[in-house]
């Protein structure tokens, strides 16, 4: 967001710093400006500003103002000053039934928390303010708190003049009329949205309410919406008038004709917002605002500021403010229960700083009181904390400690080193280390993906058994759902590789996935389960040299990372655990999938994505995938590495030329010559598999290197024929063919 130094400083007439001191400052206490520039002589300077989400109390000029004077300790001004904002014209004029919002608009101008005690204010309960003296009733009381309402008659639309047209000239803003531009103008003074609508358009009273499914409104924006049940919308008694807390609507907007008003602000429910923000993608100034949390209290100021602003060009206000309010709501925001602060808690937490008298109560009242804490007294060492109702992120005392450590500026404290807190591995961090390493030395490179997933991902990867975990307030649909596999996350990360011309790819990804427990009663999830698991994903060109079928390299690539991966670990049984089957979930291709298994359990499924799948997602070239679970490869122990001296004795190479039946795996040859006992077998490697379905249907050709070695004397050559002779006699019982010219 953009601010203008220039209407800081009318908060801080006596601000003592220049303007990019300002932006440091500032940006040492987290409310980071990312730009300054210049706009001319008298005019300032313009902050770009990247505010975080939890603090949309800063997210306009006041609230920035609230900070400077926490940092500097000084007098902030209050929110308007008419003199200020006035063309010149005559003053507001109020009719003499208006007492009440004379009272409103005009005090806060000298004094803020006169308007804040509420002694001034008409507030009505739901019911009352439905008959007296303009008829508003909250239906939804769950999500609308606060509405005020006040009447302006016989105004004048104009375009706007004085400090407004300056203010937004400098920051780019369009104008549009007097009444708009004053809505807008107190959005980015004080952050709080308003809305002006045309009172001889309205057909009865206010009543803020939910939609009716297939409802139809017209916006502000000229485009139709058809409303689902959640929808919270501000409605007359005819029709829908606005979506709430999003944007009015078409058929009661402000035009050059317009000769009454009637403005509204207001409290929205944050995820209420939210929810209708996304489902009709609309993101505008008063959804940013509603949807992280805004001020209760700020409803009626805004409201009694906007009436001020657009009277200044004529006009006089009919009746009082109406203000209704739903108390439970406002326990929940304005009134939440006091936090205990201690300040020998505040001084354990931030330790030692630069300066020698460290932080003390009196700086931590002063810090909390400018920012709009009330603190009242408890014992020498503690405070009771009144929150101020425009910092909702504010719940606990560790939050107040925080407050206290960014405003003092984190780089007063000293630099030391906490004591008393050792640090103890996690009990899977050498397991998890190894597999990473290990498959960065495969040619792999690491990745993170989200941890969401949208349900139609959840329906296809689950495991089977496993429940999906909905999140309660999801940013949008594809990300409702924590995720129940890393498969969904992996497509997303090969497909953005494809997209961009990358067409050889290997990735991995090691992280957590979330399945739930459902009671008995079949009621909402009761237990969230976390589990490891691995991801590997690659297409593309083959790295192997080795001539598999042409349809299978990466299929094999694949196992072979897998079967490297759970080499790292000793299963019960020793290498021979390891097996495989070829049942497969159904995101995989039938016939071009298989799952390990280790001591007859299953481990990881591995083949490439089902062709549906892909032609769902708009891949164009076959993509390999493996989950893996490293929950029960952890079960396993890593295997313990021993190095032995070298021998000082020549190693002799032997190889065999063996055809076996397809039915027989690498795994049995491997297991048969194992069963020798030969000490001095060292090495035995596949150098070369050939097949040959037209010619040599049902069998394959495989070339086998034997190494062997003593180490502490000379193999003779009757040994080598005795150990040739039992590894042929093995393999031969296996059903293999030793090839013509190996005898």
């Amino acid at each position: 967001m953009n601010i203008l130094t220039n209407w800081l400083r009318r908060y801080l007439p006596t601000l003592p710093v220049d303007d990019r001191q300002l932006a440091d400052d500032l940006t040492l206490r987290g409310i980071a400006v990312e730009g300054v520039h210049s706009l001319g002589p008298n005019n300032g300077h313009l902050f770009e500003m990247d505010i975080t989400t939890n603090r949309v109390d800063a997210m306009n000029h006041y609230g920035i103002a609230r900070e400077a004077a926490t940092i500097y300790n000084l007098p902030l001004n209050p929110i308007f000053d008419t003199a200020d904002i006035s063309s010149g014209a005559n003053p507001p004029r109020f009719s003499a039934e208006a007492a009440t919002i004379r009272n409103l608009a005009l005090k806060p101008l000298v004094d803020t928390a006169a308007l804040l005690s509420g002694t001034k204010n008409s507030r009505f309960t739901p019911e009352a303010a439905s008959i007296y003296p303009f008829p508003v009733t909250i239906e939804a009381k769950n999500l609308c708190g606060r509405f005020t309402a006040q009447v302006l008659r016989n105004i004048t639309i104009a375009p706007s003049t004085g400090q407004i047209a300056e203010y937004f000239n400098l920051l780019g803003q369009k104008q549009i009329s007097n009444a708009v531009d004053a809505s807008n103008f107190v959005l980015l003074g004080m952050g709080h949205p308003t809305h002006a609508f045309d009172l001889d358009k309205l057909e009865g009273g206010i009543i803020v309410r939910l939609a009716h499914k297939g409802e139809k409104l017209r916006l502000l924006d000229g485009t139709d919406r058809t409303l689902e049940a959640d929808d919270l919308v501000v409605a007359d008694e005819k029709k829908a008038l606005g979506l709430a807390g999003v944007m009015g609507g078409w058929d009661s907007m402000i035009t050059p004709d317009t000769k009454n008003i009637l403005v509204e602000a207001a409290w929205f429910d944050q995820a209420s917002v939210r929810r209708s923000s996304r489902r009709h993608g609309l993101h505008t100034d008063a959804s940013h605002r509603f949807e992280r949390g805004a001020d209760f209290n700020a409803a009626p100021i805004a409201n009694a500021l906007v009436s001020q602003l657009i009277l200044q060009h004529g006009g006089q206000a009919e009746g009082s403010l109406i203000d209704v309010v739903i108390p439970e709501i406002e326990a929940k925001t304005a009134n939440r229960p006091p936090i205990q602060l201690s300040v020998q808690q505040v001084q354990r937490h931030l330790g030692t700083t630069i300066a020698p008298e460290g932080i003390n109560s009196e700086i931590v009242q002063q810090y909390l009181t400018a920012l709009g804490c009330e603190l009242k007294p408890k014992t020498a060492d503690t405070y009771e904390v009144k929150l101020p109702s425009w910092r909702l992120d504010l719940e606990r005392e560790i939050d107040l400690i925080e407050e206290v450590a960014r405003v003092y500026g984190y780089n007063r404290f000293a630099n030391t080193l906490p004591t008393a807190m050792p640090v103890i591995a996690h009990p899977t961090a050498a397991k998890e280390a190894a597999v990473r390493s290990r498959l960065l030395s495969l040619g792999f490179s690491e990745s993170i993906s989200s941890t969401f997933a949208s349900q139609t991902d959840a329906d296809l990867f689950i495991q089977k058994g496993n429940q999906t975990v909905p999140i309660e307030n999801p940013l949008s649909e594809e990300a409702s759902l924590l995720r129940p596999s890393l498969v969904p996350g992996m497509l997303n990360m090969l497909a953005h590789n494809l997209n961009r011309d990358v067409k050889n790819v290997r990735l991995f990804e090691q992280g957590q996935i979330f399945s739930g427990t459902v009671p008995a009663d079949g009621t909402f999830i009761s237990d969230v389960h976390e589990s490891p698991q691995l991801s590997l994903g690659l297409t593309g060109n083959p790295t192997t040299t080795e001539r598999y079928t042409a349809q299978s390299p990466l299929f094999f690539e694949l196992k072979g990372a897998i079967e490297s991966v759970i080499s790292l670990f000793t299963p019960p049984g020793g290498p021979s655990a390891l097996t495989f089957a070829a049942e497969a979930p159904t995101w995989l291709q039938p016939g071009r999938a298989a799952t390990a298994l280790v001591n007859d359990e299953p481990i990881a499924h591995f083949g490439e994505l089902a062709s549906a799948e892909a032609t769902h997602r708009k891949l164009r070239q076959p993509i390999f995938l493996a989950q893996l679970d490293l929950a029960k490869l952890y079960e396993l122990p890593l295997k313990k590495v021993t190095a032995h001296d070298l021998s000082r004795f020549q190693a002799v190479e032997r190889d065999f030329s063996f055809v076996f039946p397809d039915a027989t795996q690498w795994h049995t040859i491997s297991s048969a010559i194992d069963a020798l006992g030969i000490p001095e077998l060292q090495s035995l490697k596949p150098i070369e598999v050939w097949r040959d379905t037209k010619k040599y249907p049902g069998v394959y050709s495989l070339l086998l290197r034997t190494v062997f070695q003593s180490h502490d004397r000379t193999l003779r050559d009757d040994e080598l024929t005795t150990w040739s002779s039992a590894l042929i006699t093995a393999l031969t019982s296996l059903g293999g063919t030793l090839r013509a010219g190996e005898k």
